[in-house]
């Protein structure tokens, strides 16, 4: 298992929080880590520039008089187009942000000045070919965004991109991909991912930045209310049905991909604040809960899982082991 030292002490779950565009915010970033998962935010969160430095304060002070907390990190879009990426960067550095979740470009830039302080680096991807090109940058994990994931995501079933990308690499993988309960983390441990990536869920909760109308959209939608579509950023991406409704928009006739952002400004749904990412998890979504309150509920969710598959009737070996070591953290159970 490649379990970084500073998660394997400090997590109760197998579980980093997803970073999500103006729905993460250091409210849910610190109810989460204190719960006892890893909590991420987009440093484009932050607005101005200038708000990162007292947002990494806030999570870091809090964190801090939190015995036992688990690490936290910032999202950091390394994309040439990303005119705040250097000023960001430093940002990080200076306040030697634990983990940081490089996405949409390569990571290279980024690996050194995170390595020269300790901290960790986990590179999105949703192909091998993406996996192959971080695994030559140096990054510690790779975050596998397969089919079903909220927002920006791959095509392929996890079941074929973990395996594979698992074959060539052997840092912390985390998988990303409609996991709502305890049983998909279990799932996902079983299958061979490190930790599970958990964006959706989190949208839903009382910490969550998301508007009220966006989580009551949340708890009322299903697998088949989630769009997957290039319309909006030109990459596809899995988005809210009744949100593209409401923006004067058909789902099922959407314009090709780059027209609406070309288009008429202010005829155009603003995209993240009115057309709303969602994953294909929503369906076990029923709730707004605290996130104390749902990390509870994970864990008791997870610890059931594993009863049930040390008691699988067709796993017929005597004395036979799981494929995978079962995860070292605090959740009590199998």
């Amino acid at each position: 298992m490649a379990l970084p030292e500073s998660f394997r002490h400090s997590l109760r779950l197998p579980v980093v929080g997803a970073p999500m565009f103006l729905v993460s915010r250091p409210a849910l970033v610190i109810a989460q880590c204190r719960a006892g998962i890893a909590g991420a935010f987009p440093a484009l969160n932050a607005r101005p520039a200038e708000t990162l430095d007292p947002w990494l304060t806030e999570i870091r002070t809090a964190l801090d008089a939190t015995p036992g907390a688990a690490p936290f990190g910032v999202n950091l879009i390394v994309h040439r187009t990303n005119p705040r990426l250097e000023t960001d960067l430093a940002t990080v550095v200076r306040h030697r942000v634990p983990f940081v979740i490089t996405s949409i470009g390569a990571p290279d830039a980024i690996v050194d000045a995170i390595h020269g302080y300790g901290g960790l680096v986990f590179h999105d991807v949703t192909t091998l070919r993406h996996a192959r090109r971080a695994i030559r940058a140096g990054v510690d994990g790779l975050i596998l965004v397969a089919a079903g994931a909220g927002g920006h995501a791959g095509t392929l079933s996890p079941f074929a991109l973990l395996p594979e990308v698992r074959a060539l690499f052997d840092g912390t993988l985390i998988l990303a991909g409609a996991i709502g309960d305890g049983a998909a983390i279990r799932a996902a441990r079983m299958l061979g991912a490190d930790l599970a990536y958990m964006g959706t869920r989190f949208i839903a909760t009382q910490e969550s930045a998301a508007g009220d109308a966006y989580k009551r959209m949340i708890v009322d939608s299903a697998a088949a209310d989630v769009v997957y579509t290039p319309a909006f950023t030109g990459v596809a991406g899995n988005y809210l049905r009744g949100s593209i409704a409401n923006a004067g928009l058909d789902p099922d006739a959407l314009p090709p991909p780059g027209a609406l952002a070309v288009g008429d400004h202010g005829k155009r749904p603003k995209q993240w604040t009115e057309i709303w990412g969602a994953g294909q998890g929503v369906g076990s979504i029923t709730d707004v809960p605290t996130v104390a309150a749902l990390v509870d509920r994970l864990a008791a969710e997870y610890a059931e899982a594993g009863r049930a598959a040390a008691t699988d009737p067709f796993d017929t070996t005597p004395g036979a082991a799981p494929a995978r070591a079962p995860y070292a953290g605090r959740v009590s159970g199998p």
